[in-house]
């Protein structure tokens, strides 16, 4: 039953911004830590959130989801409020977006990166039915990819040949020569904060937009998305942020940012 009505309420969002679901601006909508919502993952698709996020720390074997070590929980893990339901869902043939593209969940390791990898490198291939893969630079598409952010191991990922997960690159990887494969880094992210003061009760100067602009292009030129972080959370940032083609828009509101961007930033309108 849960899952059937999490599939309608799906639809139905995708439905308020127009019939061809591709157009669904809520879909460059990225809950951030999703896992602080009242309905954690539940509420993200209903919503038709396009990519939510988790902080993870390895305790006792367990991938235990929380942003600081004294929120930890035994049990509150990484499977049991993702991944399991996400399988589970799939099965039944849920969809997870409106579009058809795979869910993206960033994982963000916030200590031990590279005990936490190896602990991924144990748990993910049991969500196989689930996950997208990459093998030997091939890409096979599943209903969800992970891509690590915070304190990934970046030479232990890029060195494994099969792997379930991709990696949540920096501005600095736009620069480097060679660049990083798409399929190993296919999102740039950055703190709103190092770019610019700008909080969204104001209109971005014009340096800003040009700013941001150009690391949308270049990040697009290399097949690569972009996302901010501790970036302003409020209508005019989610607009401006759209208009400028920011893939990734970071919110802790994902009910108000989805019903605001189909209200007005819908193609279909």
């Amino acid at each position: 039953m849960l899952l059937a009505k999490l599939l309608l309420a799906t639809l139905l969002g995708a439905c308020e911004a127009g019939s061809d679901f591709g157009v669904d601006p809520a879909l460059r909508l990225h809950g951030h830590n999703d896992y602080l919502q009242l309905v954690p993952l539940t509420r993200a698709l209903e919503l038709g959130l396009g990519s939510i996020e988790a902080d993870v720390y390895l305790v006792d074997g367990e991938l235990r989801v929380g942003h600081e070590r004294w929120q930890l929980r035994p049990g509150r893990t990484l499977s049991s409020l993702y991944l399991d339901p996400l399988l589970a869902a799939v099965r039944a043939g849920q969809p997870l977006r409106s579009d058809g593209a795979p869910l993206v969940l960033l994982v963000d390791i916030k200590a031990d990166g590279a005990s936490v990898y190896r602990a991924l490198r144990g748990l993910l291939p049991r969500y196989r039915d689930l996950l997208t893969r990459f093998v030997d630079g091939r890409v096979e598409p599943g209903a969800v990819t992970i891509v690590l952010s915070g304190a990934r191991p970046e030479a232990m990922v890029a060195a494994d040949r099969d792997r379930w997960c991709a990696i949540d690159g920096r501005l600095g990887d736009l620069e480097r020569r060679p660049a990083p494969p798409e399929h190993l880094v296919p999102w740039i992210s950055s703190s709103w904060r190092s770019l610019s003061d700008w909080t969204g009760s104001d209109e971005l100067m014009p340096d800003e937009v040009e700013l941001v602009r150009g690391l949308v292009e270049r990040a697009h030129a290399q097949g690569r998305e972009l996302r901010f972080w501790g970036a302003p959370d409020r209508r005019e940032a989610w607009g401006a942020f759209f208009d400028l083609g920011v893939d990734r828009i970071g919110s802790d509101q994902p009910k108000q940012a989805a019903r605001w961007l189909r209200a007005e930033r819908s193609t279909a309108r």
